[in-house]
């Protein structure tokens, strides 16, 4: 078995969940499997190592746990996109699009000096709202975004379309 098999084996699908009619992929249960962790971890790094990035940007919250490892395998910074009010020093925000209303990613104003390379990670990709608004951040704090990363795509939500067109995205798993 590879590992894109194992970690799709260790990821729980529970049906009706948020709401009827939805199937939510639950990474924690692969998360917490040794195994399906070194496996995610090492997908991650072979894609990105040697390209010269100078920094991962991770995205609230589970990003922050796949951002922190593949940043020391590659020999780069982490960069941490919260939630309004979570981060103690000046900050910058960009906001954007839910179905229902608005919401606000932030991160501290001098997280990323200008024309350094990021890529950004997240768990997962659905729509691509927020990781889009995460690009637009960096960009915004003159970044060079070259690349976003997800463990698991749900390529039925077409998040891909929403995401900038200049950068490789880049998925272990798709649904």
């Amino acid at each position: 078995m590879n590992g894109a098999e194992l970690v799709r084996e260790k990821i729980r699908s529970i049906k009706d969940f948020p709401i009827e009619g939805i199937i939510f992929r639950d990474i924690t249960t692969a998360i917490k499997d040794k195994t399906a962790l070194k496996e995610m971890v090492n997908f991650l790094t072979e894609k990105f190592k040697n390209k010269g990035i100078d920094y991962v940007a991770s995205v609230e919250s589970r990003g922050f746990i796949f951002g922190s490892a593949l940043a020391a395998n590659i020999g780069a910074g982490c960069i941490l996109i919260r939630k309004p009010g979570k981060l103690p020093a000046e900050t910058i925000s960009e906001e954007y699009e839910l179905e229902y209303g608005t919401d606000k990613l932030e991160m501290h104003k001098d997280a990323v000096e200008p024309g350094k390379n990021v890529i950004v990670i997240d768990d997962l990709l659905a729509t691509g709202g927020t990781v889009n608004a995460a690009c637009k951040l960096l960009k915004k704090a003159g970044a060079n975004v070259k690349a976003a990363a997800f463990i698991i795509e749900l390529t039925d939500l077409n998040g891909r379309k929403n995401l900038p067109q200049d950068i490789e995205v880049v998925s272990m798993i798709s649904y």
